[in-house]
């Protein structure tokens, strides 16, 4: 099968105000930047390592 990436989808669910600029850019780097936008990312170490930064802003949806 060609698709079997596994795949993680993030939910922004709180604002980056008064956070450090670092977590600001990990969200961008999500492709997250506004209050409850989603993404769905390739599930990799990386990925996973950037959600665990911003967590507290974050949810992930399954």
């Amino acid at each position: 099968m060609a698709n079997d990436k596994k795949t993680v989808t993030v939910q922004q669910i709180s604002s980056p105000q008064r956070r450090p600029g670092a977590q600001r850019a990990t969200l961008i780097g999500l492709g997250l930047n506004k209050m409850n936008k989603t993404a769905t990312l390739e599930d990799t170490p990386a990925v996973r390592g950037m959600i665990a930064k911003v967590a507290h802003l974050v949810r992930v949806v399954e």
